[in-house]
């Protein structure tokens, strides 16, 4: 990558947001009543370059997992210059901080009047499918427009498994026998073809992709036409915590996956393809927490001002346990309890819904009280682009961070925060 970036690129306008070395500082100058979002772009400049040089072909960062302005244009600014986007939001979300870089629309199913959009306006050229009715939408728009079809390049997403914290098959995918024939039409037609699959969230097997890849082979065995490109999707993990009760749990390194994922592309003779990834939480996870306040402390529970319709929504499913780090107020004086001992804390969030409660605890030292700030770390993924704007809470403030989450003291809550090599 570029650290320079390249092109004619826009800047996002806003107003510079105020800096610390770390969230204490934060919570300690602030006194915020509100949740505040610390953004470590060091961290997430680390992370995507870690991603890039591991990954042999292209690049395209997954606007969804987060989208924010501060994110993509930080993202831009080091040489990240595809993107994959799957709505009209989401296109302008990237040309607003980068007027030349390329988008990938990957999702199967979309509206005709988005794909319009898309060809026409945002001059995209690459766009997934998975049913045939979804070629004759494109062709029609191409013809329209008349567009050579030899200039767009359709992949047909392969239905596949694998192990993961979130499984992404049951929604989309063509069947091979079913993405046999889709390629065959779209060859056909004169459109370039491609293939690509998603093996989930969070994968947690490093095997997952060489399954994908096996049957990707299948498929293109049968099909008999030339490929254009292979998208292997996302799934690459990040970073959390863990339970202290449980079992602790093993989580690949991008490292090992892509050792694993570089071999298989061999033995599967898919390396010599113009490949593509679409990575999200592993670039993203890392670079944001969340300060929230405890707005009560009612015995072994906590009542805090974000939760589940807003940052926290990983916390709801149960799939990923978030790291917390305490920030007691300084202003009270009087505790009770040892601060060296840690417990376990139903964590309830800010709404007035009774199914607002954190499925995981938070382990914190027993002297927590209201008034006290708590530090969520690794909440990059998903968490902003997710929270809603549910009985009026909708967290929206934002600082820059320059160390790390990791950095300093252990986290209290989750000490042994699962990493990654560098």
């Amino acid at each position: 990558m570029d650290d320079s970036g390249s092109g004619c690129r826009h800047t996002v306008e806003d107003d510079p947001i105020d800096q610390f070395e770390n969230a204490q500082d934060a919570a300690l100058t602030l006194r915020p009543d509100v949740p505040v979002y610390c953004f470590r772009p060091e961290v997430l400049r680390q992370d995507a370059r870690n991603f890039v040089s591991s990954f042999p072909g292209k690049t395209a960062y997954a606007v969804k997992t987060n989208g924010e302005p501060i994110v993509l244009q930080t993202l831009a600014d080091i040489g990240i210059d595809t993107f994959d986007v799957a709505s009209p939001a989401e296109f302008a979300a990237v040309r607003a901080v980068s007027n030349d870089a390329e988008l990938l629309y990957m999702h199967p199913v979309k509206a005709q009047s988005d794909i319009r959009l898309a060809l026409e306006a945002y001059r995209i050229r690459t766009l997934a499918l998975d049913h045939e009715d979804e070629i004759a939408k494109i062709l029609r728009i191409v013809r329209a427009l008349d567009l050579d079809p030899a200039t767009i390049t359709l992949f047909v997403r392969l239905q596949t498994k694998g192990q993961a914290a979130y499984e992404l098959s049951k929604k989309f995918g063509a069947a091979p026998g079913h993405a046999v024939e889709l390629l065959k039409r779209i060859d056909k037609i004169g459109f370039r073809a491609g293939l690509c699959f998603h093996v989930g969230s969070q994968v947690e097997n490093p095997e997952t992709y060489e399954r994908a890849l096996a049957s990707a082979d299948w498929v293109r065995s049968r099909a008999g036409v030339d490929l254009a490109g292979l998208d292997v999707g996302g799934g690459f993990p990040a970073s959390y915590g863990y339970d202290p009760r449980g079992k602790k749990p093993v989580v690949p390194s991008i490292e090992e996956i892509m050792e694993r994922l570089r071999h298989d592309l061999d033995d599967w003779e898919f390396s010599g393809l113009p490949l593509i990834a679409e990575p999200g939480r592993v670039i993203v996870a890392r670079s944001l927490s969340v300060i929230v306040r405890v707005l009560l402390r009612k015995g072994r529970r906590l009542y805090i001002n974000d939760g589940i319709w807003a940052s926290l929504s990983d916390s709801w499913t149960g799939k990923i346990t978030l790291p917390a780090r305490f920030i007691p107020d300084p202003a009270r004086k009087r505790r009770t309890g040892n601060a060296e001992n840690i417990i376990p804390f139903k964590v309830c969030g800010a709404t007035c819904d009774s199914v607002d409660i954190l499925t995981r605890p938070f382990w914190l030292p027993e002297t927590v009280e209201t008034g006290d700030w708590i530090e969520i770390g690794h909440i990059g993924a998903y968490s902003l682009s997710l929270r809603t704007r549910f009985n009026g809470f909708y967290p929206d403030t934002f600082v820059e961070v320059t160390t790390p989450f990791e950095s300093g003291e252990a986290p209290e809550g989750f000490a042994a925060i699962e990493t990654m090599a560098d």
